[in-house]
C-alpha cells in the first residue's frame, strides 16, 4: 500500500474542475481500450509498448474510440470499462495509468508460462520476434579511415589529415567492401563492430579508384566471426531496395529505395564511364553515411556512391560492377580493372550520314569518330569512319544501346566492361558499306600512360624546387584543387590540355606536361613574383617532356645562366645558376621544404 500511495503521490494530477477531470479521464480511457497504434502514444520503448498491447488486449471492445468512430459525445466508463463500478464514476488517469503499469507487471510471469489468455501468449511471441531480430547476425560493420591527401598546389607538403566513416558490407572470405574514396590516401583504416564498438586495424586487399571499390581485410582474422556475409544478387529495372545504415547505438537501419534507372555515367575519381543505378529514396544523413550497402532482401545490389537529399534522388555502383571487380580482384595473376575500346562514337540518326557511310538498309549501328593510337580497338584493325553493329552477339542501336536482360536499353559501354582483360570479341561492323568481323583483344589501358594522369592517388606528385621556381608536372589531381566545379573553375588552357589530349600529344603519348605551378620569392626570383601556371617547353635549349629531363637540363648551364622557356607570356625567364645553388638551403629553411626536389 505504500508503493501504491507513492505512485498515487506522485502521479495524482492537480485538482481540476469535474468536467476537466471527466475529459482526462475519457480521453486516458479512450486511448488505454483503443487496441494497436491508438495506444502506441504510451510508449516509451519496445517492452512498454508490448504491456501496453497486452492490457488493451484483455479489456473488452464492446465500443470503438470516439476517434474512431468521429463520435464527439461523452464516453461512459462504466459502461464498457472493467474498472468502473458505477455508471456516475469517473477515473483519473493517473490511477488508469498505475494500474496498467500494475497488470502488466503482474502478468508477465504468467504469459511466459503460456497460462493466461491468447493475447498474453501473442505478447511474449512478439517479445520472441523482437529478440530474434536483435540476435540476427549483422552483415555490416563501420568502417572508420583517417586520409590525408598531398597538397598539390604545395607538392612538397600533405593537407591536414580528415575522418570519414561509413558502412561497410561484409562478405564471403572475411572481406569488407567500401568505396575506394575510404581508401584513398588512407593513412589509417579500422573496421568497428556496430553493437560492441570493438575495433581492429583493417588493411586494403584490392582497391580500383576507376570503379571506387575497395576490399578490405581486418587484421585479427576472427573478427568477424559470427558476422553473416552477403551474396550479392542483379536487380532490375523497378524492383523495391533497402539503403543500410546504423544507428549511433548499433541498431541496423532500413530504407526502402526505388530503382528507377540504369545508365551508364562517369565514375568521380577516375572519371570513367561505367554503369550507375538510380534511385529514389527518402534517406535520413546519419553518422558515418559516406557509403553504405544497397540491398535487395538480404542480397547486396550495391554500394552507396552519391545522395542528393534535394532531389531524393540516389546513385549506386551497381551489382554486375561489383561482380566484376571482385572476380578481377581474385585473379592470381594481377589486378586488371576494366577493359576499354579506346574509339569514340557517334549516333546514326542523320540519313544523310547513313548514306555517306554506305548504308542502305537497316537502322541500326554508330559512326566511329576516333580511334584512339595504342588502343585495343586500334590493334584489332577498327578505323575511323566504320560502323559499328554489334558486339559479341548483342546488336547495336543507332544510339549506342543495346538490349540488357535486367535494364532494358543500355550504353553499350556497359557491354564492353562486362568483359575482363584478354577476352576476344566479335565485333561486327561495315566499312564503305561492305561489312565483315574484326576480332577484337579486350585489354586495361594503364592510366600512367595517360600525359595527364587522370589520378594521383597514394603516392607523393613529383616537383622540382629551381631557386624558388616550382616545377611540376600537370595531372587531373591538380586541376581538382579548384574544387569540385575545376572544369570551370580551374586555367582553361590547362582543362582543354586535359580533355583533348589524346589528339593533341598522339605522337608522343608517354611524354607529360611540365609546368610552372608557383613562385616562392628568394634572391633568385625577384621581378618573376606574379608568374604562375604556364606551359615548360625548354630548359638550356632541352626540350622537357617531363620531370625526368630536367636533371640533363640543368647539367649545362647556357653561359652560367638557366634559360627557361615558357609557351606563353613572358615567353623566357632566366636563373643565375650559381645563385640557384646557393639559394637551396635558404628555401629549405624558409619553406620548410623536406627536399628540392622529388623525382
Amino acid at each position: 500500500m505504500n508503493i501504491v500511495r507513492s505512485f498515487w503521490t506522485i502521479l495524482a494530477p492537480a485538482p481540476a474542475s469535474p468536467e476537466k477531470r471527466q475529459d482526462a479521464a475519457y480521453m486516458f480511457s479512450a486511448s488505454i481500450i483503443e487496441p494497436g497504434p491508438v495506444a502506441a502514444p504510451l510508449s516509451r520503448g519496445g517492452d512498454v509498448d508490448l504491456n501496453v498491447q497486452f492490457y488493451s488486449r484483455a479489456l473488452p471492445r464492446r465500443r470503438q474510440s470516439a476517434a474512431a468512430t468521429g463520435a464527439l459525445n461523452r464516453y461512459d466508463a462504466a459502461s464498457t470499462h472493467p474498472l468502473s463500478a458505477s455508471p456516475r464514476l469517473r477515473i483519473p488517469a493517473s490511477f488508469l495509468l498505475l494500474a496498467c503499469l500494475l497488470s502488466s507487471f503482474a502478468t508477465a510471469p504468467t504469459a511466459r508460462a503460456a497460462k493466461a489468455d491468447g493475447a498474453v501468449v501473442k505478447v511474449d511471441r512478439m517479445q520472441q520476434a523482437v529478440d530474434a531480430v536483435r540476435e540476427q547476425p549483422l552483415s555490416v560493420v563501420r568502417v572508420n579511415t583517417t586520409n590525408q591527401p598531398y597538397d598539390f598546389f604545395r607538392p612538397w607538403s600533405k593537407k591536414a589529415p580528415y575522418q570519414r566513416r561509413a558502412v561497410g558490407a561484409v562478405l564471403p572470405g572475411k572481406r569488407v567492401l567500401v568505396t575506394a574514396e575510404m581508401a584513398a590516401n588512407a593513412t589509417y583504416l579500422e573496421l568497428e563492430k556496430a553493437d560492441s564498438g570493438e575495433k581492429v586495424p583493417a588493411v586494403v586487399e584490392a582497391v580500383d579508384y576507376e570503379c571506387n571499390l575497395a576490399l578490405l581485410k581486418a587484421s585479427a582474422d576472427d573478427f568477424l566471426d559470427g558476422f553473416k556475409p552477403l551474396s550479392i544478387k542483379e536487380p532490375s529495372l523497378g524492383d523495391d531496395l533497402a539503403i543500410w545504415q546504423l544507428e549511433n547505438n548499433g541498431t541496423l537501419l532500413s530504407t526502402r529505395a526505388l530503382l528507377t534507372t540504369a545508365e551508364v555515367d562517369r565514375y568521380p575519381i577516375g572519371d570513367t564511364a561505367l554503369l550507375i543505378y538510380r534511385l529514389t529514396s527518402a534517406l535520413q544523413p546519419r553518422d558515418g553515411g559516406f557509403t553504405s550497402p544497397v540491398v535487395k532482401g538480404n542480397e547486396l545490389a550495391g554500394m552507396l556512391l552519391r545522395f542528393d537529399s534535394r532531389t531524393q534522388n540516389a546513385d549506386v555502383i551497381p551489382a554486375p560492377v561489383i561482380q566484376h571487380f571482385l572476380k578481377a580482384a581474385a585473379d592470381k595473376a594481377g589486378y586488371n580493372g576494366f577493359p576499354r575500346l579506346g574509339v569514340m562514337y557517334s549516333p546514326l540518326r542523320d540519313p544523310q550520314l547513313r548514306r555517306y557511310a554506305g548504308l542502305t538498309n537497316g537502322n541500326g549501328g554508330v559512326y566511329l569518330t576516333q580511334v584512339q593510337r595504342g588502343s585495343a580497338g586500334a590493334k584489332a584493325g577498327l578505323q575511323p569512319g566504320d560502323v559499328l553493329f554489334s558486339v559479341g552477339d548483342k546488336p547495336v542501336d543507332r544510339d549506342g544501346n543495346y538490349n540488357d536482360p535486367h535494364y532494358g536499353k543500355v550504353s553499350v559501354i556497359h557491354l564492353l566492361s562486362s568483359y575482363f582483360e584478354g577476352d576476344v570479341v566479335p565485333f561486327k561492323i561495315a566499312r564503305e558499306g561492305k561489312e565483315q568481323t574484326l576480332q577484337v583483344t579486350l585489354s586495361h589501358p594503364d592510366q600512367r600512360e595517360s600525359v595527364i594522369e587522370p589520378y594521383t592517388i597514394d603516392k607523393a606528385p613529383r616537383y622540382y624546387v629551381l631557386g624558388g621556381v616550382v616545377l611540376q608536372e600537370l595531372s587531373r589531381q591538380y586541376l581538382k584543387e579548384w574544387g569540385p566545379d575545376w572544369p570551370r573553375k580551374a586555367p582553361e588552357k590547362f582543362v582543354y590540355l586535359d580533355r583533348y589530349q589524346s589528339e593533341l600529344f598522339e605522337d608522343d603519348p608517354r611524354q607529360r606536361v611540365v609546368i610552372l605551378s608557383n613562385i616562392l620569392p628568394s634572391p633568385c626570383t625577384v621581378g618573376y613574383e606574379e608568374l604562375h601556371g604556364l606551359v615548360v617547353t625548354k630548359i638550356n635549349g632541352v626540350a622537357i617532356k617531363s620531370l625526368a629531363d630536367l636533371e640533363d637540363a640543368l647539367a649545362h648551364p647556357v653561359d652560367g645562366f638557366h634559360r627557361i622557356e615558357l609557351q606563353e607570356h613572358p615567353g623566357e625567364i632566366v636563373l643565375d645558376a650559381r645563385q640557384v645553388s646557393q639559394s637551396e638551403a635558404l628555401l629549405l629553411k624558409n619553406y620548410g621544404l623536406p627536399a628540392i626536389k622529388r623525382l
